[in-house]
């Protein structure tokens, strides 16, 4: 099978070109190949280079009249050409082994035969040659006939696959995820069996392939396969701990678990934005411990909202995420989420409208946007009522957002004035008299001026028992 025709012009005549001056058998090999027989936009290209990667790449790079930056990893044995819109790894054929503390392999080097066993699926196993033999496909495992019916299975034996390089399984995972691939039941018991190998991985690595998941298409697929593998109680405790039904005088709650997937896949289809997708699965992240049953009532979750935006920073250190703007973003978000739901049950005030913009501020459409993935009844007709009062929420939203400018609000006195002014130290007073400010303009008591803050600063003051300045 040749795939000569397939190939762009763009950098593979370059490549062989070079291939064939310095008389150099090489291939493209790996995920760029996959993509290519899927037809899916790659960037990256994996080159193998018999007889070593580097000095290929250097030859390469100055025979191109626009020198493009080349980085050379001599631990490695690679090379990278960064063009305008690819990127270039040059290698040499490899053989690895493992320890069975470690996931970085012992390195050496190695025929095509032993690189293309090293790969991790069939699918990723298969090469095109580029010198001497432009196009031919180097097929050992079969993985056009895995591509054609959607089957992830590893080359070599899955225990030892897994064993060795336990990323791998997340990898499997999210290959599954991204390209909607049945991973074989063979190589799924196998990841089932060697969970406990994903310790000896880096957090950094997990996390990097759990957020390839989380942006795919539909994720759920990836987090139904991290759950059904054990692999998410391992990576991810909290949320495994969703899934689960509980009854009691003939009461069930919901499984919070595969709502949860719902609301990911929901929001998914409106955003592609990482964190907003986070907020999905985090939003009901405390209901575990949380649960309770009350007589008459039934099950209740209060404060779920609060507690699970405190146990946010405990996950992101444990999943090595960034914990300064978009961890607090996402915390206020799950704090705030129940809010909306509960102003589309009422009549809306423009006092609850205000207050509910002031404390989410510039994510009030990340907020109505996770709000409304968050309805997930069966009942048609009660999901067409809560998008109907959510569209009337909308609108009162923007009304009173228009006419006050109340995303602009900044409080027009600091806590730093206040203890300055009376000479107290931080603590419970200033929380207080900045509380009192603030709603005083959310309710329109006050207007948003300095004058009338700090009139309101000093009477509420002098309530406390603080002293004014002679």
């Amino acid at each position: 099978m040749n795939f000569g025709h397939k190939l762009p012009k763009h950098p593979f005549e370059w490549i062989r070109k070079q291939a064939e001056e310095s008389q150099t058998t090489c291939y493209v090999i790996g995920g760029y190949v996959r993509d290519l027989v899927l037809e899916r936009p790659n960037k990256d290209i994996d080159i193998l280079v018999m007889g070593g990667g580097i000095d290929f790449a250097r030859q390469l790079a100055n025979s191109l009249a626009k020198k493009p930056p080349l980085s050379v990893f001599k631990t490695y044995g690679t090379a990278m050409l960064r063009l305008p819109d690819l990127e270039l790894e040059f290698v040499g054929a490899r053989r690895e082994s493992y320890r069975s503390d470690s996931r970085k392999p012992l390195v050496e080097d190695g025929t095509l035969e032993d690189d293309i066993a090293r790969r991790d699926f069939t699918v990723n196993a298969m090469a095109v040659e580029i010198y001497p033999n432009y196009g031919n496909l180097v097929d050992l495992y079969n993985g056009i006939a895995d591509l054609e019916i959607g089957r992830l299975v590893t080359p070599l034996e899955p225990n030892i696959t897994f064993s060795d390089d336990p990323l791998r399984m997340m990898r499997a995972i999210r290959f599954a995820t991204q390209l909607k691939f049945q991973i074989d039941p063979v190589t799924f018991a196998a990841i089932k069996a060697n969970v406990e190998r994903i310790d000896i991985v880096s957090a950094e690595r997990v996390t990097d392939e759990l957020n390839k998941i989380i942006l795919a298409q539909q994720p759920s697929i990836g987090f139904r396969l991290l759950f059904d593998s054990g692999l998410l109680h391992r990576i991810f405790p909290e949320m495994a701990a969703l899934q689960g039904v509980r009854t009691q005088n003939g009461m069930s709650h919901k499984d919070n678990f595969y709502h949860t997937l719902k609301v990911l896949d929901n929001i998914s289809r409106d955003t592609d934005d990482l964190w907003l997708r986070w907020a999905a699965i985090l939003h009901d992240i405390a209901k575990p411990p949380t649960q309770k049953f009350e007589p008459g009532t039934g099950w209740t979750f209060h404060g779920h909202e609060e507690l699970g935006a405190r146990m946010i920073p405990k996950i992101f250190r444990r999943l090595r995420l960034p914990l300064h703007e978009e961890m607090r973003r996402i915390q206020n978000l799950v704090r705030l989420h129940l809010r909306p739901i509960a102003l589309t049950k009422t009549t809306v005030t423009d006092s609850a409208v205000r207050r509910l913009i002031f404390e989410v501020g510039d994510d009030i459409n990340s907020l109505m946007t996770l709000c409304k993935a968050d309805i997930t009844s069966k009942n048609e007709v009660k999901v067409r009522r809560y998008l109907q009062n959510f569209l009337i929420l909308e609108e009162k939203l923007q009304q009173v957002a228009e006419a006050d400018r109340i995303r602009m609000l900044q409080p027009p006195v600091s806590g730093d004035e206040i203890m300055t002014f009376f000479n107290i130290p931080a603590g419970r007073e200033v929380g207080i008299i900045k509380n009192t400010i603030k709603d005083a303009i959310v309710n329109g008591t006050i207007e948003n001026n300095r004058e009338e803050a700090w009139e309101l600063m000093k009477q509420k003051g002098m309530e406390l028992g603080l002293t004014l300045p002679q």
